[in-house]
């Protein structure tokens, strides 16, 4: 875990907080660390001496999928107590980054006019997609696309910060762990790839786009989203942290670049909010607009095929309990077929990234409630 309050860089599109806000958020925090760290490890204990037991006595057989571990574990009180208290830790930290948010989101929006680096292209014609109204994605309120006032930021100043807490710190002062580490990662193992021009998929506020500005200072940097606040925040954040990024509300589904435009298409935690039609759609789109030789590169979480039926059923906690529709079906893809179907003939590639965030010490166990602490995150792509 990190520091107690080791503290997100702050920059001039977020909300000066004052002290009892700050206070709360903190809280919100430790609150979450303690879950992680005090709570958390006894799920395997009261698994292995309680809830596996009366499954094998009813059963005669050990429990292999998520639903026959759940049919056990969602009666047992450790259980019970550890997934309300990450439910109830969840909307608190939503409030505690709404309120200041709220009382400043006049100047917010303001100030999120005076840019002069990169570009910001809305569409007030652009179709939300389905899957992005029909729920609150991770229970924030509004979901990613809600507008209050003319020109709002709110979503995505309240997200930008509440991404911080939720991760307890662990992706970095600026939330960027995703984006430095496959930087890193790739510039690693492909050294003499030069991208030109380079496309991230549902960028929300940013935070993993802007490493790909300076891992590639030659690059023309472009980064699209549906959600017209958290554009409109990523690109005043953009502007503050001195990084010139293009972007503009679009469907990673049906875009409006031309196509083979593209040496490198990213996307980052995008595919376990999609649904199964529209992660079709994605790859196909990623192939169109991908130059020949271009890489395509999706980092998520890992999938669930290597993991043991209880660390699916606690991975996946996020499907039942945190507004999260389409997690488990997006991490048990058949991501060849996905790829193949999509015209790529290169071998696909499921790898897993170190981190290259080395501030504080990480668990290397991707678990539920602590997204940002794997210390490894899954890249999935194709050379085109």
């Amino acid at each position: 875990m990190s520091a107690p309050y080791a503290e997100q860089k702050i920059h001039n599109a977020l909300p000066k907080t004052n002290h009892d806000e700050l206070s709360r958020q903190h809280f919100v925090r430790s609150f979450k660390e303690h879950i992680v760290e005090s709570l958390h490890p006894g799920l395997k204990l009261a698994y292995e001496k309680r809830a596996k037991p009366q499954y094998v006595a009813k059963h005669q057989r050990e429990p292999g999928t998520i639903q026959e571990v759940g049919e056990v574990m969602k009666q047992d009180q450790h259980y019970q107590a550890w997934s309300s208290l990450l439910r109830t830790s969840q909307e608190m930290m939503w409030s505690s980054t709404q309120i200041p948010v709220e009382r400043a989101i006049a100047d917010l929006a303001a100030n999120a006019t005076d840019n002069t680096l990169g570009s910001l292209t809305l569409d007030p014609q652009l179709d939300i997609p389905s899957y992005h109204t029909a729920v609150d994605i991770h229970c924030q309120p509004g979901g990613y696309h809600t507008e209050y006032i003319e020109g709002d930021v709110a979503q995505g100043a309240i997200y930008d910060r509440a991404v911080y807490l939720y991760a307890m710190g662990q992706m970095g002062s600026n939330n960027a762990d995703m984006g430095d580490s496959t930087v890193a990662w790739l510039k690693q193992t492909h050294p003499e790839f030069s991208p030109s021009r380079i496309l991230d998929m549902g960028c929300a506020v940013g935070h993993s786009t802007l490493p790909y500005a300076t891992g590639y200072p030659a690059a023309e940097v472009h980064a699209i989203d549906v959600a017209a606040p958290m554009l409109r925040h990523a690109h005043a954040r953009a502007s503050a942290m001195n990084s010139a990024v293009h972007f503009s509300q679009q469907n990673a589904e049906r875009t409006q670049f031309e196509d083979e435009s593209f040496d490198l298409v990213v996307s980052h935690i995008l595919l376990h909010e999609t649904s199964s039609a529209a992660i079709k759609n994605v790859i196909s789109e990623c192939y169109r607009v991908l130059k020949p030789g271009g890489w395509m590169l999706h980092v998520e979480t890992p999938p669930y095929g290597d993991m043991e039926p209880f660390d699916q059923f606690l991975f996946d906690w996020d499907s039942e309990n945190n507004n999260e529709p389409f997690w488990r079906k997006s991490h048990q893809l058949d991501l060849d077929a996905l790829a193949r179907n999509a015209g790529f003939t290169n071998e696909v590639l499921q790898t897993m990234v170190p981190s290259s965030f080395q501030e504080t010490q990480r668990t290397n166990t991707f678990q539920g409630g602590d997204f940002g602490g794997g210390g490894v995150w899954f890249v999935y792509g194709c050379q085109k």
